[in-house]
């Protein structure tokens, strides 16, 4: 059965919300019977990534509603809001973890049970390596920031979990307590790091930035190909909400075009933006030539 667009991303966004949940029963279960704040801070990291993964089912279930009075441009940015959120509470996790990192390196404990860390480190990984794929694939079919957010957790999570694996297979051999308050605080520093690409990201379609150079090209490129129909444009704008693009630019046309003539041209030039970009509004001024 094919889903619809909005039911496809909520069902994403659902499948991240029980596979973290499943990962994390895990990781806490392995970190109490090891004592082991690497664990644990891989705990905290996947409970995050929950509370985001909520955070995101929510916001594409809002987003996917459609204009209405109060909202004439849609609710899409709401995806945004849910990206910026999550990337602040990935830099509270980060922080927790260096906190109760240091702690453990003033304060250093034996670890063990390292084996049973071991086992459920990699297989967190395997397993958000599958879903991050495909919370990626739907996010860029449906051009979602929210789920593409949800990825970029997971994706972290992955190299997290196997650097908590590796380090504590390391931590096994050496019996270096320290080893595993260090992991832990390389970990923190690594989705820091995370979390402030995803605000940038989040951030800047809700101050209106344009669109990439790249699409701003692909717009260059649509338009050069109605040269024989048009004698310029010019005052290109862009922004974007959630996955919809605004443009809005002005063009010129031979002032002995009729309105009907010169309407046909715009329905032709946003049919070909719409093939270039996908889910476009294309907003075009007209304005008679020599």
């Amino acid at each position: 059965m094919k889903l619809k667009a909005d039911n496809k991303k909520a069902y994403a966004a659902l499948v991240s919300v029980i596979s973290n949940t499943s990962l994390i029963t895990l990781k806490v279960i392995a970190g109490v019977l090891s004592g082991s704040v690497s664990i644990i801070s891989e705990a905290i990291h996947s409970g995050i990534d929950l509370v985001a993964s909520i955070i995101a089912y929510c916001s594409v279930k809002i987003s996917s509603k459609p204009p209405d009075y109060e909202h004439p441009y849609g609710h899409g940015k709401i995806e945004n809001f849910s990206g910026l959120i999550e990337g602040l509470l990935i830099f509270i996790a980060a922080f927790l973890i260096i906190k109760e990192g240091v702690a453990k390196l003033i304060n250093p404990s034996e670890v063990g049970e390292t084996w049973i860390g071991i086992i459920i480190m990699f297989v967190s990984a395997i397993v958000n390596v599958i879903v991050s794929k495909y919370l990626y694939k739907v996010a860029k079919e449906e051009d979602s920031m929210a789920l593409e957010a949800d990825a970029l957790h997971l994706k972290t999570d992955v190299y997290t979990s196997i650097g908590v694996g590796v380090g504590l297979i390391v931590l096994e051999v050496t019996k270096l307590a320290m080893l595993d308050a260090l992991i832990a605080i390389g970990v923190a520093l690594l989705i820091m790091k995370e979390a402030y690409h995803l605000c940038v990201n989040a951030f800047n379609p809700l101050i209106d930035s344009r669109l990439s150079r790249e699409e701003e090209a692909e717009i260059c490129t649509v338009m050069e190909t109605y040269r024989d129909h048009i004698i310029d444009y010019h005052n290109l704008c862009t922004r974007k909400a959630g996955k919809t693009k605004y443009i809005e630019f002005h063009m010129t046309v031979n002032k002995k075009l009729s309105v009907e003539e010169s309407h046909e041209i715009c329905d032709e030039i946003e049919r070909g933006l719409e093939e270039a970009l996908k889910n476009t509004d294309v907003i075009i001024h007209i304005e008679p030539g020599e």
